[in-house]
């Protein structure tokens, strides 16, 4: 792939440079530094949830119940679930890349409302200091669902302060929601009609769509659980006439979905890899749009699936094992338009392209294994085991965090205007992906053979398993930290990067590596198809400038 030769030096005036001291941070209105204050942000919730990810791997390195007491391990996968969950896998792609990308992306100088976006912000902060209290305070066991009547009536770890926690920073995800949508409808540039969007903006719309929609529906739920443990109400505790069905009817109703909040923006960025690295349009591009807004529309039908064995009708269920069925349809579609683009495409294998490779693997094995818990019968035998773990985190992490990376590579010196080693990005790259597999593909296995989540302890057949997996946790671990090193490295010792080094296509590669506070010095103009590489026309002009692309 030919690329822009870096030029001599950072541009003169930048957003990182506009502005010094913590309170022009603080006081922000710039969505890039609010961006990167996310980034600051979640990658210390996602270091708290390692820790808890390694004293889980490590308990169960041996049969017996050798390391933590019942009741810390209790605490400690419930904590990993609440800060992974609702701290790191729902905000990382639309918080931080969103953040940064949506207006240059859209031509526009900033989001909607600058003020709300800096609030939201600082919700998502509050909300994680509350829960970082619980934990240091002793934590909850409730697991990161808060199931009721035990989350209700009987835990004395601390529920209120978590749920809290929790409660604060949806609205911080309702906000961003809005933010969003409000931007996309109303500050595209000139020719930026609904069909030339990137599709990163179109899994964002998407997405933004289930936040404001769904996320009041769980904020409803924790509530009626908090109201329920002060005031001893009769709503999730059946002995005081409560029904605790009630509450998975609330917190799936939302927490399904949310599943497609943190796989929704995460596939935005893989077809924005894809075209890149192959150097051809998106195969199919229209329905790569509309297969988002179906993945969002359907997936507020699906929550019965996770209540098989709640209880419910065995007739309801068959109707949500059909829709879940239905809702792996447009993933597939985006599944197989990508693979289509990457047929006789001129791939070129830099960083970013392996973390999207790697997700094509990882989330096609999850995507299949939740047609396999969708089927009523099968679901019933592996419920409550590995096997429904080992899924989630194919879909989530090797979902949401691999093709998070995958970005941050991609848009890394558009960020801050330098390169990172190849060499060391995609060793990383290679470690992850291996580190993965080894670490939950054993846990289908395991999940098969009848191993239940949650417990401290396990039969000693099933120790092998779990050795491969805790091996498996530490290549990860390695495999997540080197980017932490060198992309911190580049800062100062990086290549500087110049406007656009990959030779992409994007309104965010006209500009220049950083980006000024204001993004673009005119008002940006946009004149032919999205992705059109094969062309090589001039798609994007500055209004009263001549506009230069690569």
């Amino acid at each position: 792939m030919e690329t822009t030769l870096p030029t001599a030096e950072l541009p003169e005036r930048h957003y990182l440079n506009q502005g010094q001291g913590i309170a022009s941070w603080l006081l922000t209105k710039d969505h890039k530094r609010i961006a990167i204050m996310y980034l600051l942000g979640v990658t210390f919730f996602f270091l708290l949830g390692g820790i808890m990810a390694m004293l889980i791997r490590l308990e169960l390195l041996t049969p017996q119940g050798d390391l933590l007491e019942p009741d810390t391990y209790n605490r400690v996968f419930t904590m990993h679930g609440v800060f992974m969950v609702f701290f790191v896998l729902l905000p990382v792609v639309p918080a931080i890349l969103g953040n940064f990308l949506i207006p240059i992306m859209i031509g526009a100088k900033d989001l909607a409302f600058p003020k709300i976006n800096l609030l939201s912000w600082y919700l998502y902060m509050i909300g994680g200091g509350l829960t970082m209290y619980a934990m240091v305070r002793g934590g909850v066991d409730t697991g990161w669902t808060f199931y009721t009547p035990f989350s209700s009536t009987y835990s004395n770890t601390h529920v209120m302060a978590t749920a809290i926690g929790v409660f604060i920073n949806g609205f911080s995800g309702i906000l961003t929601g809005v933010n969003f949508i409000v931007t996309i409808h109303r500050m595209r540039a000139p020719g930026l009609t609904w069909f030339r969007l990137p599709l990163f903006v179109w899994g964002h719309y998407a997405t933004s769509l289930i936040q404001v929609l769904g996320t009041p529906v769980v904020a409803i739920a924790i509530a009626l659980v908090g109201l329920e443990r002060l005031f001893h109400l009769g709503i999730f505790d059946a002995s005081r006439g409560g029904d605790p069905v009630l509450f998975q009817h609330l917190f799936w109703f939302y927490s399904h979905p949310a599943v497609y909040i943190m796989v929704l923006p995460p596939m935005g960025v893989i077809s924005e890899l894809v075209a890149a690295f192959s150097r051809k349009p998106v195969f199919g591009y229209r329905i790569v749009a509309y297969s988002s807004i179906g993945i969002a529309v359907l997936g507020f039908l699906v929550w019965g699936h996770h209540m098989f064995v709640s209880g419910q009708s065995v007739y309801a269920s068959v109707v949500f094992s059909v829709l879940t069925m239905l809702v792996a349809i447009p993933s597939a579609i985006k599944v197989f338009n990508w693979s289509s683009t990457l047929y006789r495409g001129s791939v070129s294998y830099e960083t970013p392209m392996l973390y999207a490779l790697a997700f094509l693997g990882l989330f096609l094995i999850g995507g299949l294994t939740g047609v396999m818990l969708a089927t009523l019968g099968f679901d019933v035998y592996v419920h409550d085991t590995y096997f429904v773990v080992a899924h989630f985190h194919y879909v989530m992490v090797g979902g949401a965090i691999v093709s998070f990376l995958g970005g941050l590579h991609y848009w890394w010196p558009k960020m801050f205007g330098r390169m990172y080693p190849v060499f060391w990005s995609k060793l990383s790259a290679l470690l992850v992906f291996v580190g993965f597999n080894l670490t939950f593909f054993p846990q289908f296995i395991v999940g098969y053979l009848g191993m239940p989540r949650r417990y401290w302890q396990y039969p000693a057949e099933f120790q092998v398993w779990n050795v491969l997996s805790t091996a498996g946790a530490s290549v990860l671990a390695i495999g997540f930290l080197l980017p932490g090193c060198y992309l911190l490295w580049s800062l100062k010792y990086g290549k500087v990067a110049g406007p656009n080094p990959w030779g992409a296509l994007g309104l965010e590669w006209t500009i220049p590596s950083p980006p000024p506070t204001e993004n673009f010095d005119g008002v940006p103009v946009v004149k032919g198809e999205p992705y059109d590489y094969q062309t090589g026309e001039e798609i994007f002009g500055i209004l009263g400038k001549e506009a230069h692309v690569v």
